[in-house]
């Protein structure tokens, strides 16, 4: 097998779960971020050869991801549902409330569906994969103030839809 392809190989294996997750909060729906790491990873196969050399590989796929998620945005006004279960991190936690646990991510899901899905990217970028304002503008292609904007916004309705929630660092105002 060609090094550059096991290369490949090895970095699907070890990244697909991680951008699984971001894209299940980008998409709300486990099918859809399925559909978009896949197509991700076909753009970041196609690039491989300067990507690998450089480290940049995971980068280049989230960025991609997010170009495809806002023109999948862009293209398509679909009412959105949250039918799939969030994928979770691998790793032998021992001893959590799995009932709270269950109860946060139920209402957590629910007031995220009715968040608009650029809200819900500019929460996943700032908050879960903890970017700045202007990396989360770049990736999105808007500007710091759409970033800031919205994620005020985002929270707020968050707030309102969920007072529950209020426990949550996200919520409690966290300033970069």
């Amino acid at each position: 097998m060609d090094p550059s392809l096991s290369e490949f190989d090895s970095f699907v294996r070890t990244r697909t779960p991680a951008l699984l997750r971001s894209a299940y909060l980008l998409t709300g729906d486990q099918h859809l971020a399925e559909d978009l790491v896949q197509s991700a990873l076909a753009r970041t196969h196609r690039s491989w050869g300067r990507l690998h050399h450089s480290g940049n590989a995971e980068a280049y796929t989230r960025k991609t991801m997010y170009h495809l998620q806002v023109s999948w945005w862009r293209r398509r006004r679909v009412p959105e549902s949250m039918p799939g279960d969030l994928p979770e991190p691998r790793g032998g936690d021992s001893g959590p409330d799995h009932a709270q646990q269950t109860s946060l991510r139920l209402t957590l899901r629910a007031a995220l569906a009715k968040l608009s899905p650029k809200q819900r990217a500019v929460l996943v970028l700032r908050f879960f994969e903890d970017r700045t304002e202007a990396e989360a503008a770049e990736l999105l292609g808007v500007t710091v103030g759409t970033v800031k904007s919205q994620t005020a916004k985002s929270l707020a309705k968050l707030r309102a839809v969920a007072p529950e929630l209020a426990e949550l660092y996200v919520l409690e105002g966290s300033t970069r």
